[in-house]
């Protein structure tokens, strides 16, 4: 079969890469209809985001590295029949057992896409300044999408509750018949026995030696940043509906979607810049657009809750580019699809957990106080890695000052011009 030339494959892999993030966001709009269908609890919604968190967590955990031993296409293949699958399960809900069914099963499959993704993305990448725009603006468009989209199907759609899932079963479909003719990126070398087979997908998080200090100054930068994209995308549509009284689902949707088209644009304009850069931009920009928002929340003006998700949003885009740049580099590419899910892992518990505690403790301390909290740890965070960032720089510039410097060799005086 006839292959896709590289630079065409990227672009199938991009695709694929923003419509896994897309349905991942695409339930959040419809959690209030569910509610309202089915009469369950804060804290059954709480459980329902959880179990697509945990699902995800173990798929990254165990499967993240097996694209490094069989292969980018068939994990990928595989994890999109599992997608199509829990659309499908979306489609027939019934009530909050299929429902949490549908988001496990998700869960799995995004888990199993995610890395490998990435990896496959830098593998096809037609420069590192396209592939590193791609992998920071590919979660953020995704993302925005999905809240947007299915934010205006469940306003002015008929049968909400069906068609977002359809429509997104049919691109799903059109992207596994895609994924026949992109070429293979990885090589493809097993398993030498069936205990390296076990060891492999045993639940573990694992990074090469080389990688491993980099990793560790990164943390603060994922955590950070997907900490601020939880808040957004659990207690968003609750701040913007119970402090700005927005009761339009389309209109709750878009300023939700601002974080993350901003996020996406910023991915855009600054991948010519050094990670150093990126970060030394990003850490400042988290936390003043956060601080920003929570402003807004406070004083209850919606203008400066915006303006506050825009600078937040360029701020998650610029330091989360940052911190994955820094990892791809120190990445060896045979070991890119170990390392990418570890970063996901990280972050997806950053996005998680505190989402999770923030949707237990609201009904008891209150909306406002959950969110002071919330952005109060994302500062924390934030600080801490900016002066991560700072120390690591000046380290850097101290070795490039003390290395010895040695002199070019005199020109061959029979080949230097005269």
């Amino acid at each position: 079969m006839t292959r896709l030339h590289p630079h065409r494959a990227f672009w199938v892999i991009t695709a694929t890469f923003v419509m896994v993030l897309f349905a991942s966001a695409a339930p959040s709009p419809l959690y209030p209809v569910y509610q309202e269908l089915w009469g369950f609890s804060a804290f059954t919604l709480t459980a329902v985001f959880a179990i697509y968190v945990a699902t995800m967590l173990v798929s990254l955990l165990t499967v993240g590295s097996l694209s490094d031993h069989i292969g980018r296409r068939p994990v990928l293949a595989i994890a999109l029949v599992l997608l199509i699958a829990s659309m499908i399960l979306f489609v027939a809900a019934d009530d909050v057992g299929l429902l949490m069914a549908a988001r496990a099963l998700q869960g799995l499959a995004t888990g199993a896409a995610m890395g490998t993704l990435t990896a496959t993305v830098v593998d096809l990448q037609p420069t590192k300044r396209l592939g590193s725009a791609i992998t920071g603006a590919a979660p953020a468009i995704g993302l925005a999408g999905g809240v947007a989209v299915a934010g205006l199907f469940v306003q002015y759609a008929p049968a909400p509750r069906f068609l977002i899932y359809e429509v997104i079963l049919g691109l799903f479909a059109v992207l596994l018949i895609a994924l026949l003719v992109v070429p293979e990126t990885s090589e493809r070398i097993g398993f030498t026995s069936r205990r390296h087979l076990l060891h492999t997908i045993a639940p573990q998080v694992r990074l090469p030696i080389e990688v491993r200090r980099v990793f560790v100054a990164a943390v603060p930068a994922l955590v950070a940043t997907w900490s601020l994209g939880g808040l957004y995308l659990s207690l968003g549509s609750s701040v913007v509906a119970r402090i700005f009284g927005v009761d339009n689902h389309a209109e709750a949707g878009v300023l939700l979607f601002v974080f993350f088209a901003s996020a996406a644009a910023t991915s855009l304009l600054i991948t010519g810049r050094s990670a150093a850069t990126k970060l030394a931009f990003g850490y400042p920009a988290l936390a003043g657009g956060a601080v920003i928002s929570l402003a807004g929340v406070l004083g209850e003006t919606l203008p400066l809750y915006v303006a506050g998700s825009i600078i937040a949003g360029a701020g998650f885009a610029a330091t989360f580019l940052g911190a994955l740049d820094s990892i791809s580099a120190a990445t060896p590419p045979q070991q890119r699809g170990q390392v990418f899910s570890s970063v996901f892992v990280a972050s997806y518990l950053a996005f998680s957990l505190p989402a999770v505690v923030a949707g237990i403790i609201v009904s008891h301390i209150g909306l406002r106080e959950t969110v002071v909290g919330y952005v109060a740890y994302v500062l924390v965070l934030a600080v801490v890695g900016a002066l991560t960032n700072a120390h690591l720089r000046r380290r850097s510039a101290r070795s490039s000052v003390s290395a010895p410097t040695v002199a070019p060799e005199s020109a061959d005086p029979i080949s230097a011009p005269r």
